[in-house]
């Protein structure tokens, strides 16, 4: 199980709880590759006002400034050009693609894995450092709907592959409940969305007041909103539910058609992954088709575990624009969750497979030697810092998790150990390779 941080927010590992996050961040990066996705690294800092210029969200910015500045954090605040930690990738990675927009091949497939910071009140999922590993792929001028069907479909490999619960992407489309909105006479879509997405937090009950207190909204008006958000399908049959409605709008048709594309897909490629539900909104104000969220079945309370959309103007240059879709993992709060839960664990806890002994102090040349010899065919290996009794040598291998032991008598005579089983038998460095099982650390779902 993780233990509790002494700095509230910023989780630290121990090794056996690093090699778990290692097997993940391995896994997706995996994945990812082997669609295609090319791996990227942007800067830790943008300025204040680039990533704030979709969406206000300045309570969760870390301004960044040296200790000896005066009124750091008030000039931050009115200052664009003050520099602030970055909040999630998506908003560096539009920026990233407008400098370098003559060095890319489009469309551009990216994924990035990066801590980013956010001012979160801490608790179990909720980091104010944390890692997210994000893809996308952004087009010039225009990007063909198919990869926000090609995207959802990646994402549920990728999460497939991990040791984790059964999970559910929830999928909903912007441009669906924009015109639903505007057909039935709100045309604060914006202040909608943002009243929809407070649904499972607060009830149907408050949201409804939300509407009508804060947008103006009829009591029929918020009954509709909330039919809508009420709607959830593991099928297509989400679109006769719409039109049941009776609301006809040019953009909900274009949204309709689109979340319907999505969901077809996933029935027949990731069959019990994928659910249109038309109560997701996605609180940033860049997405404008798909928004997805993602939880883990039977850990809801976790919240999502990945999300994202399609964005078409986050990222621009004079008239050029780059559209974009991707999803984001939120890889410390799907972590904390493994260990936390013990849904998996490390089968051992360091990365060593044999611990080298000492004879006495002028042996550790020659071990050195067998080390390497094991070393040059991907054995790890690491040699005693004494030449203690072989039982203190034994016990300080046991300790670290190290299932075998390697003794060189004064003859050149070789034995190796498995600690674990107390067999010791003949071997020669040039040849003797563990089991493919003890052979690298391996993360195992819990059973």
């Amino acid at each position: 199980m993780a233990r509790t941080a002494s700095l509230s927010g910023f989780p630290e590992w121990l090794p056996e709880e690093r090699l778990v996050e290692l097997h993940v961040l391995d896994t997706l990066r995996r994945t990812f590759e082997l669609h295609g996705f090319s791996s990227i690294e942007t800067r830790a800092v943008e300025t204040v006002g680039q990533l704030l210029r979709k969406g206000e969200i300045d309570k969760e910015v870390y301004g960044l400034s040296r200790l000896q500045d005066e009124d750091a954090d008030t000039a931050a605040k009115v200052d664009p050009h003050a520099l602030a930690l970055h909040f999630d990738l998506t908003v560096p990675f539009a920026r990233y693609v407008v400098e370098n927009a003559g060095y890319l091949a489009f469309p551009f497939r990216r994924y990035q894995i990066q801590k980013v910071w956010r001012g979160e009140r801490p608790q179990e999922g909720r980091a104010r450092e944390f890692t997210q590993a994000d893809i996308d792929v952004v087009g010039d001028g225009e990007l063909p709907f198919r990869y926000d069907v090609e995207i959802a479909l990646v994402i549920a490999e990728a999460l497939n592959a991990l040791p984790i619960p059964d999970f559910l992407l929830r999928i909903n489309n912007r441009k669906l409940a924009e015109g639903f909105y505007t057909g039935i006479g709100l045309t604060d879509t914006a202040g909608v969305l943002r009243s929809i997405d407070k649904l499972e937090k607060v009830g149907p009950a408050k949201v409804a007041e939300l509407l009508k207190e804060e947008l103006g909204a009829t009591d029929d008006q918020a009954q509709a909103a909330l039919k809508l958000a009420g709607i959830r399908t593991t099928d297509t049959s989400f679109v006769e539910q719409v039109r049941a409605l009776g609301v006809t709008n040019e953009l909900l048709e274009e949204g309709l058609n689109e979340l319907e594309q999505v969901i077809a897909a996933a029935v027949q490629h990731a069959p019990g992954r994928v659910v249109a539900d038309l109560s997701i909104a996605r609180g940033l104000d860049y997405y404008t088709g798909t928004v997805v969220e993602t939880v883990l079945m039977g850990h809801e309370q976790l919240g999502s575990i990945c999300s994202g959309g399609r964005y078409d103007a986050l990222a621009s240059k004079g008239n050029r624009k780059f559209p974009g879709v991707g999803l984001s993992i939120g890889v410390t709060r799907l972590v904390s969750r493994i260990l936390s839960q013990d849904l998996a664990k490390a089968t051992r806890s360091v990365p060593t497979a044999v611990l080298v002994t000492l004879n006495n102090d002028d042996s550790w040349a020659a071990a050195q030697d067998v080390a390497a010899q094991l070393r040059s065919r991907g054995i790890a290996t690491e040699v005693a810092a004494k030449a203690e009794k072989f039982g203190k040598q034994i016990k300080f291998a046991d300790r670290r998790g190290i299932p075998f032991v390697w003794f060189t008598d004064d003859d050149g005579k070789h034995q190796v150990k498995d600690i674990r089983t107390g067999e010791q038998y003949d071997a020669d460095p040039d040849s003797w390779t563990p089991s493919e099982e003890d052979l690298h650390v391996r993360v195992i779902a819990a059973r």
